[in-house]
């Protein structure tokens, strides 16, 4: 048996880990850098937010931390073990499931709401005698009456209603935590709270993780334990979800929080706007690859590339050579 499968985890381990992880693609006889280099942790229990711009790497992430993306370098642990065979693939994916952003196309439309949430008991080898319990117990835990809904079809359905379905879809497993891509993004603004709902509700019932990817900081900010931001492939700060929103260190993170336009602290206060537009990922500025945008730039920053390091509350990190103690710095800090 593959160490990934083993017991229960404790509280204080990691759930899963992926370390210096790389995913690149080929482009017209060019390379796109769309992971460039990324490690983080996810813990038993937690609400994990991923935000960052459109084309920032967050699901390229959340595929390549399923096995569903080829890496091209870097590791992947479950539990501790490393994750690099087939079988404990597999094992992962008992463990871990994966809810898409789109539930229109997430379904089936040939077959029956039963047919499509019993598919991974049977990809998986669960036995037979299993699977009616498991089916209507996942339905019930989303809102969904079995009796009335599994001799259905999706276009049947809501699209309230097929997210559900594939949200039951991703808990027949049982598994210990949810990668979440944008869930509710695709729904109508009424349904979207109803279905956060619910994802909150199953965390705090079954003591899910859950990962929660999305361009929203508002959304994270409130629902978040913790919260990683992305941007051209790398995380570049990760810390507790209240000290990054309300504290910002990195300058893109603080442009991100400015421009929120709601109550949160930091949001809606004097804009750090955004010039110009995400670099191409074929061609990553040298340095620090926010530079070209970035309002505090300055001399280093176009050639020095930052690692993530300390910014002063525990476990908030930022990758800007503003924090880093060996740079000086242009109001002469240190």
């Amino acid at each position: 048996m593959s160490e990934i499968q083993g017991g229960e985890i404790g509280m204080g381990e990691t759930l899963m880990s992926v370390s210096d992880v790389e995913v690149r693609f080929e482009a017209r006889r060019r390379t796109a850098r769309a992971l460039d280099g990324v490690s983080l942790e996810w813990r038993p229990g937690e609400i994990l937010g991923v935000v960052g711009e459109s084309g920032c790497g967050k699901s390229t992430l959340a595929r390549a931390m399923l096995g569903l993306q080829p890496t091209t370098a870097g590791q992947l642990s479950l539990s501790g073990g490393v994750v690099s065979s087939k079988d404990e693939q597999r094992a992962l994916r008992m463990r871990v499931q994966m809810i898409f952003q789109d539930p229109y196309q997430s379904l089936n439309p040939r077959q029956r709401v039963a047919a499509i949430v019993t598919e991974p008991l049977k990809v998986q080898g669960v036995p037979k005698e299993e699977h009616d319990g498991r089916v209507r117990r996942a339905m019930s835990d989303v809102g969904l009456d079995p009796e009335r809904y599994l001799d259905r079809y999706p276009h049947q359905l809501s699209g309230g209603q097929r997210q559900r379905v594939a949200i039951a879809t991703a808990l027949v497993l049982d598994p210990d935590g949810l990668i979440c891509d944008e869930p509710v993004s695709m729904l109508d603004a009424s349904v979207r709270a109803q279905i956060l709902k619910v994802l909150v509700g199953l965390q705090k019932e079954r003591g899910l993780a859950l990962i929660f990817i999305t361009h929203d900081l508002s959304l994270a900010w409130s629902l978040c334990d913790r919260i990683a931001v992305m941007y051209l492939g790398r995380v570049v700060e990760e810390g507790d979800a209240a000290d990054v929103i309300e504290r910002p260190r990195h300058p893109y993170t603080q442009a991100l929080v400015t421009a929120i336009p709601v109550a949160v602290p930091g949001g809606g206060g004097r804009r750090e706007l955004l010039k110009g537009e995400l670099p191409d990922p074929t061609a990553v500025p040298p340095g620090c690859r926010f530079h070209p945008r970035c309002p505090r730039r300055f001399e280093p920053c176009d050639r020095v590339d930052p690692e993530l390091v300390e910014t002063g509350a525990p476990g908030q990190r930022a990758a800007c050579l503003l924090y880093d103690p060996t740079v000086a710095r242009p109001d002469g800090g240190g």
